[in-house]
């Protein structure tokens, strides 16, 4: 999505990330499922370009407007880590709820639900900067100032914007999961 933006905004259409993601719930959903692990999006460039190819090369119907490139973009993460949490659960035996989603990626409440649909468990989302937040958690241990980490989640929870999402219809995530599982097959 962030490579879609830079594109349009070199194009001379500068879109905020609100704009594109309202685009995108309007935008009709599952026109085309890509895989985000995809070789061709890894580098910067014209990423609408490359997900209209990638629907092409993988016979599906090719997303025309802006909206629909970024809801296919939005699909295909919220797929892909569906199918990054069926291998984990695979491995450990056991399923993980609810999913912890932190950082910039949980300014995107859209994101945040499908990822929630696709997946069909909560996901909870926050906080923003999780990174400086775990930090300040680490220093604030080591100089005795909380006891345990618990303690420091609840900080966290206290004191950071947390939002949670929850499952919603799962029939049209199941079957756009299908879709990706053969796209990935066939890209194999």
């Amino acid at each position: 999505v962030q490579e879609c933006r830079r594109t349009w905004a070199q194009q001379g259409e500068a879109f905020s990330y609100d704009e594109l993601t309202e685009m995108a719930a309007r935008a009709n959903p599952f026109l085309a499922i890509i895989d985000p692990d995809y070789g061709e999006f890894f580098t910067p460039g014209d990423m609408p370009a490359r997900i209209r190819e990638y629907c092409r090369m993988t016979g599906q119907p090719v997303p025309g407007g802006k909206g629909a490139v970024v809801r296919c973009a939005l699909e295909g993460i919220a797929l892909k880590c569906r199918w990054v949490l069926e291998r984990l659960e695979e491995m450990l035996g056991r399923r993980l709820e609810p999913l912890h989603i932190v950082g910039g990626g949980t300014r995107n409440r859209l994101l945040s639900q499908f990822t929630a649909d696709a997946g069909g468990r909560q996901v909870i989302t926050g906080p923003v900067e999780a990174t400086a937040t775990g930090n300040l958690l680490m220093q604030m241990m080591a100089l005795g100032q909380i006891d345990s980490l618990a303690e420091g989640r609840q900080v966290v929870r206290n004191s950071s914007e947390v939002l949670t999402y929850e499952p919603g219809e799962s029939l049209g995530w199941d079957e756009a999961y299908a879709r990706l599982l053969a796209v990935m097959e066939g890209a194999a």
